[in-house]
């Protein structure tokens, strides 16, 4: 049964729909022409495994801060959270991560806290690799206050193909890191602003799984990692 649940994978009820209409395109298509129809059958079955959800094992130690998407590390640098949150220009180090249209596009929750601030923003939808991304992208917002008080932000960012960003919490809502709180379709980006003087303990280059791997120890006193391609 295990090594069924590898290759069977729960789909996320957010892509019933999308699913639906992808099968139905390819049943119109093949009364036009059968290969057509086996294309849409093709891109049906993606469309099953963009919207998959598998469950993911999230490391329960205190101070750590778990990755919210599936993808690449692509960006570490310093920087201010989105102004709508009203964070003032205060520093944090901004951990991103890119989703391309193959990831897992469930996002998960880094850190146990407590919803402070949700923020929508309006945007562009340029290729969500750019750093400018960050600013001009179509967004949303989470800030969430840890027990001890410190603000982790995480934010959602619409990409070049992805056109729609779902969110599933409010403010005032308890969440646990690595629970499930939103969604991005079809290709997108999440930044984690954490403290600044954290450090990441992800590489530029590294791939992240959601709800698994660490992006840093609050609680730690290890240096940033180096990573080099082997």
């Amino acid at each position: 049964m295990s090594a069924l649940k590898t290759v069977i994978v729960p789909i996320n009820k957010a892509g019933y729909p999308f699913i639906a209409a992808f099968f139905v395109v390819a049943l119109l298509l093949f009364t036009v022409s059968q290969p057509l129809g086996w294309i849409g059958l093709v891109l049906t079955a993606w469309c099953v495994y963009f919207f998959r959800d598998p469950d993911r094992v999230t490391p329960t130690k205190p101070g750590l801060v778990i990755s919210p998407a599936d993808g690449t590390v692509i960006m570490i640098t310093e920087a201010t959270p989105p102004p709508e949150l009203g964070m003032g220009n205060q520093l944090f180090t901004r951990v991103s991560v890119f989703l391309n249209v193959f990831d897992v596009h469930v996002n998960r929750m880094p850190v146990d806290g407590t919803v402070r601030d949700l923020q929508y923003h309006p945007g562009k939808f340029l290729n969500a690799s750019l750093d400018k991304a960050s600013d001009d992208n179509e967004r949303m917002s989470v800030r969430m206050e840890l027990p001890d008080g410190r603000d982790i932000v995480c934010v959602q960012i619409a990409g070049l193909v992805a056109r729609r960003i779902v969110w599933w919490v409010q403010p005032g809502q308890p969440l646990r890191a690595g629970q499930r709180y939103g969604l991005i379709r079809f290709g997108s980006r999440c930044d984690v602003y954490l403290p600044l003087g954290t450090a990441p303990l992800v590489c530029v280059g590294q791939k992240t799984i959601a709800g698994e791997t660490v992006l840093a120890d609050l609680n730690g006193a290890e240096a940033a990692r180096d990573g080099e391609v082997r």
